[in-house]
């Protein structure tokens, strides 16, 4: 083989193997190239009001390796366009604002993988409506109720009572009493403040006031005093509660107060 022909040889080897490089360098960039695809959209859950949260749900997708989510939340005009991110909203929930009031709310979701990154948004909201109560001072809505909630001329109810043990005997020493509290037409109340006190005074003690639980129930221990029994012939221990939110009037706001009654039996032990 002449020099001419080793040189020529050497060269379309050299050109072959730059195409077999190059070949192989773009099978590699296409294996990369497949950011996440989105299958089904974004969507948000929670109740359109203010102060509550909505809750930001990724969609389907699909995609090489592991696939990391990143959300921004959009503030829209009433028909769902018109979008602007919320400053600072960028975290999975987002608590609506007084801002949000009278707009729909949508959340832009970027889906990234090692290949890429792909963005998908939610259809937007309800529009968002004030938080707080009606005119009749109750929320809306069933179900119970936040003694924040409520304001007048909404009224609170002690609808619930019961006392253990029953009856009251002649050597009862201390005394278990639950009171229920409701409003706006039989809804238990959570967060009212019951306080009691037996009366005639000085036969039980008046205990701390207890705050009602989710299912409107208030529970409250008393212990006897030398006041009682306030006769030799007591039949029934009456008791003054009230129930009230914090940080208005005792005799004013949302506050109730009524006389109860529990049966005694001084031939019992």
């Amino acid at each position: 083989m002449t020099k001419k022909h080793r040189t020529l040889g050497v060269a379309v080897l050299a050109v072959a193997s730059a195409a077999v490089f190059a070949s192989l360098a773009g099978l590699g960039t296409a294996a990369r190239q497949a950011p996440p695809v989105n299958a089904t959209p974004p969507s948000i859950t929670g109740n359109a009001q203010q102060s509550q949260t909505l809750t930001a749900q990724n969609g389907t997708w699909t995609g090489t390796g592991t696939i990391t989510f990143r959300y921004q939340w959009l503030r829209c005009n009433a028909n769902g366009n018109g979008c602007a991110e919320i400053s600072g909203a960028t975290e999975r929930t987002y608590a609506l604002r007084g801002a949000d009031v009278g707009h729909t709310i949508r959340v832009r979701v970027t889906a990234t993988n090692v290949d890429g990154s792909t963005t998908a948004t939610s259809a937007p909201t309800a529009v968002v409506t004030r938080s707080g109560p009606s005119a009749t001072g109750c929320p809306s809505g069933t179900g119970p109720i936040n003694i924040g909630q409520l304001a007048p001329p909404a009224r609170l109810t002690v609808d619930g009572q019961s006392i253990a043990p029953t009856p009251v005997g002649r050597s009862t020493q201390a005394l278990t009493v639950r009171f229920h509290v409701s409003a706006c037409g039989g809804r238990p109340v959570q967060g009212a403040l019951v306080y009691v006190t037996a009366t005639p005074y000085n036969q039980f003690s008046i205990p701390p006031e207890q705050a009602t639980g989710a299912d409107g129930w208030s529970q409250l221990s008393m212990s006897r005093l030398r006041g009682y029994p306030a006769t030799p012939r007591q039949r029934l221990l009456v008791m003054f509660v009230r129930a009230r939110k914090q940080g208005e009037n005792l005799l004013g706001g949302v506050s109730t107060r009524r006389l109860v009654s529990f049966p005694v039996n001084l031939r019992a032990s």
